[in-house]
């Protein structure tokens, strides 16, 4: 039992954190239950999480590539740290795949011509990293792109900002935190860094911001959350942890979760959070890691969850290949799930 195992592992570790045991060698148990679980059954993984969750009915994932990396993620000047394409308006999840792969090449030729054969280097999640020097251009690329594909409309654009990153100590952020010292001009207050990204979701075609402010800015969430019509993400205001997840409903500060199983380190925890997301009315997307692993679990999980979104590594090579083996592997997965439901 999926659960009675998870409880007894968090009951002998007995720590908040699980720092007795280390979260990732639970997570590792927790897994393998999770899959023993399954194979027992003799049924696919997905559908084991799908009973485990009481999900009613599957849907396929809308993907989000990563194709443009700043923050700490590239040694360019974007503090924001990815720029992702979501294809929308596709009819199944191979077609998604392709079009992501057909605006990342695309993305490439307009990168090259624009600022040299040196710019089309990628960052550490497989995005390109040219040396844009303003976060709206990096949006302006995204938007060119996706019309020279011919997929306007068919597919928006997210952005995972990770503002902690540029979180000054004063509760200001300074969006050219890689240059230090700097002037300060671009240093901005949390009200003027919510009117920044008001700005972007009226005049580019954006759905989705993850991690807007600070961690703990809970004041600053809430305020983006009530005055937007577009998903905000919870990554590391949540951290997949039901606690922070009722806090944030509680407060009104986001209204997705942005779903990492090792972040914290049991099938049921993950499922628990979920659920309490959709609840609220939530968008619940499932995630890779960076430095993922090639093992292909949240494919799974995506699919049994109904998530209806999952987050991952830019598609590569148009002929289907990806930059990361454990993306390729997740990603033809889900296409497997599909061809059988």
């Amino acid at each position: 039992n999926q659960e009675d195992v998870d409880s007894i592992m968090l009951e002998f570790d007995g720590t908040p954190n699980k720092s007795k045991f280390g979260a990732n060698a639970i997570l590792g148990v927790s897994l393998s239950v999770c899959r023993a679980g399954a194979g027992a059954k003799g049924i696919p993984l997905y559908k084991h999480i799908q009973e485990l969750s009481g999900t009613k009915e599957l849907v396929m994932p809308v993907p989000a590539f990563n194709v443009i990396n700043g923050g700490s993620h590239a040694g360019n000047n974007l503090a924001m740290q990815e720029f992702m394409i979501l294809p929308v308006g596709a009819s199944s999840f191979a077609e998604a795949l392709q079009m992501g792969s057909e605006v990342y090449h695309i993305l490439k030729g307009i990168i090259k011509a624009k600022y040299g054969q040196d710019a089309c280097n990628v960052g550490d999640e497989g995005g390109f990293a040219p040396n844009v020097q303003d976060n709206r251009e990096g949006l302006v690329l995204l938007v060119d792109a996706i019309e020279k594909a011919g997929y306007t409309g068919k597919i928006k654009i997210g952005m995972d900002v990770a503002a902690s990153e540029f979180f000054m100590k004063d509760g200001r952020y300074d969006l050219d935190f890689k240059n230090e010292p700097n002037d300060g001009s671009s240093v901005y207050t949390a009200h003027s860094l919510c009117e920044l990204y008001k700005e972007f979701a009226r005049d580019f075609p954006i759905v989705s911001i993850e991690d807007p402010f600070d961690q703990d800015d809970w004041s600053s969430w809430a305020s983006l959350c009530s005055s937007v019509d577009i998903q905000l993400v919870g990554d590391d205001l949540l951290v997949t942890n039901p606690k922070r997840i009722a806090e944030a409903i509680q407060k009104k500060a986001c209204n997705g979760l942005l779903l990492k199983v090792n972040q914290i380190g049991t099938i049921t925890e993950s499922i628990r959070a979920a659920l309490d997301s959709k609840a609220a009315g939530w968008g619940v997307m499932v995630s890779h890691r960076s430095g993922e692993t090639e093992d292909n679990f949240i494919a799974d999980l995506s699919v049994g969850l109904a998530s209806g979104q999952v987050c991952s590594l830019i598609v590569f090579f148009a002929s289907w290949a990806v930059f990361h083996t454990s993306q390729e592997i997740e990603f033809f997965r889900v296409i497997f799930f599909q061809s059988r439901m």
